[in-house]
């Protein structure tokens, strides 16, 4: 009886039940686009910290920033011989740990001691500056005249220079020197799930193994190596060693932050800084404990600076930062706002078509129906509106939520530095706080709008809840009908 009457009540209303359901529909498709986006924004920040640590990391440990010691200069230098032939070549490489701050290597088995850790790895990240070029020496040449106009006159005591010749005068010679700036990076070859090399895949050659641990070979960057023409068995030399390229390395996302990848132990040589690095990569053993692990490192290791990627979100700026600010904060407002006025519309009409029932309601009382039999039947046919409603909102969402992702409307996604440390003397790429750049880097971001089965639940309760809360509205008000009601509204 009670389905056979909800399905006739339904079909004669089908216009109320359709506004009402469209109502409910609306505001379930703005919450599934907005919390699609948001996660499809989620997702890109996860991108662009993933460009900056790498795979599994969840953490990067470097060395406190500390004053520098007065009458110490920082500052790159170069320092060329004298020679006397008159077109010299000259060529010097500075190398220079990033920041200029360092941590000794031993300190990485005490960080992957630490509790809470699952792993950590070293790396040392260097800057580079190359300068090559060339001297010409100038010529001394005097210079004479014949005419008596050039003539010097003599002072009070003396007669004029009869020679008429001038003091000697340098002519030609100078100096015309390229300066090339990269950034290099130390990577453990014994663990390379961690670290800078991580958040990229070798597209051309291979990786190194782990017996390179002091092979004079290198792994280059696909924008560097199409820079430089360099392919996989190149060489190329940095203070006087040369490397043989191995492999080409692609980032996952964006551009890569270091040029070049040495064995640590190669680009430790070459920075000058036997056992040390720049930055220890940290792995926790659950990621919802970070902020707990990062406490535990702080405290029990003096001298450092914990960085976890949720520090690093902060210095993300740009299309992307500007885009999941709104997502998160004026669209989920507008959703709830949205929401909740369908709902209030969706009771106000359920309760306004219990008043225009009051001759079906009475005429059921008076044939014996007790009051909740009417509340449920009202109910009933809310729920039903509602779950027609939630079907509408789901389709309507996920069709919102894959235009966005088929159009993949491009964002950017600029990283600046962290304040982690100072800028690296030379200013050249990498020249930032230790582990990363300071130097700002803008990145390119396709935005995606996944919808997870959370969010089809979420919309399902959604539609419940609206579907209950208006039925509730119009079943308090239909149990309150009396039989007499029916009999007043006779004509």
């Amino acid at each position: 009886m009670f389905g056979i009457y909800l399905k006739r009540e339904l079909s004669r209303r089908k216009k109320a039940a359709l506004v009402i359901a469209m109502g409910l529909a609306l505001g379930i498709a703005l919450v599934i686009t907005v919390n699609s986006v948001s996660a499809g924004m989620t997702q890109a920040q996860g991108k662009v910290l993933k460009s900056l640590y790498g795979l599994g990391t969840d953490m990067t440990v470097t060395k406190s920033q500390s004053a520098p010691k007065a009458g110490s200069s920082q500052g790159p230098n170069f320092q060329f011989d004298a020679k006397s032939s008159s077109s010299t070549k000259q060529s010097s490489d500075r190398v220079m740990t990033q920041g200029g701050q360092a941590l000794a290597s031993s300190l990485v088995t005490k960080v992957a001691a630490q509790k809470g850790v699952s792993a950590a790895v070293g790396a040392i990240t260097l800057n580079v500056t190359k300068v090559d070029g060339s001297f010409t020496q100038g010529k001394a040449k005097s210079s004479t005249s014949s005419s008596s106009g050039s003539q010097q006159q003599g002072g009070p005591g003396g007669g004029g220079n009869s020679s008429g010749g001038g003091q000697p005068q340098v002519q030609g010679g100078g100096a015309s020197f390229d300066v090339n700036s990269y950034s290099a990076a130390g990577v453990d070859v014994t663990d390379q799930e961690l670290g800078p090399l991580a958040t990229s895949k070798i597209t051309s050659g291979k990786t190194f193994t782990s017996s390179q641990t002091t092979a004079k070979v290198a792994v280059v960057s696909a924008s560097y190596a199409k820079s430089k023409k360099y392919k996989v068995g190149s060489t190329f030399k940095i203070s006087g060693t040369t490397y043989t390229v191995i492999g080409i390395a692609t980032p996952d996302s964006g551009d890569s932050t270091v040029d070049v990848f040495l064995p640590l132990k190669q680009a430790q040589a070459l920075g000058d800084a036997k056992n040390k690095v720049t930055t220890i990569y940290v792995k926790a053993t659950d990621s919802k404990q970070i902020s707990t692990v990062k406490k535990e490192i702080q405290s029990n290791i003096s001298g450092t600076t914990v960085t976890t990627s949720a520090d690093l979100a902060s210095t993300v700026s740009g299309s992307l930062s500007t885009a999941s600010n709104l997502a998160t904060s004026v669209g989920k407002w507008l959703s709830i706002a949205v929401l909740a006025a369908a709902f209030l519309v969706a009771a106000l009409l359920t309760s306004s078509a219990v008043s225009r029932r009051v001759r079906e309601f009475g005429t059921l009382k008076a044939l014996g129906w007790p009051s909740r039999k009417v509340t449920r039947q009202v109910v009933g046919e809310s729920m039903v509106n509602g779950l027609i409603g939630g079907a509408l909102g789901i389709a309507l969402g996920l069709a919102a939520a894959y235009a966005v992702t088929a159009v993949s409307p491009k964002l950017t996604a600029q990283l600046g530095s962290t304040g982690g440390g100072t800028g690296g003397p030379g200013g050249g790429p990498g020249g930032g706080g230790p582990g990363r750049q300071s130097a700002s880097t803008t990145m390119e971001i396709a935005l995606s709008a996944p919808v997870s089965l959370t969010t089809i639940a979420l919309a399902v309760a959604l539609a419940v809840t609206g579907g209950l809360i208006a039925g509730a509205m119009g079943g308090w008000r239909a149990s309150r009908m009396r039989p007499a009601d029916a009999l007043r509204s006779v004509s």
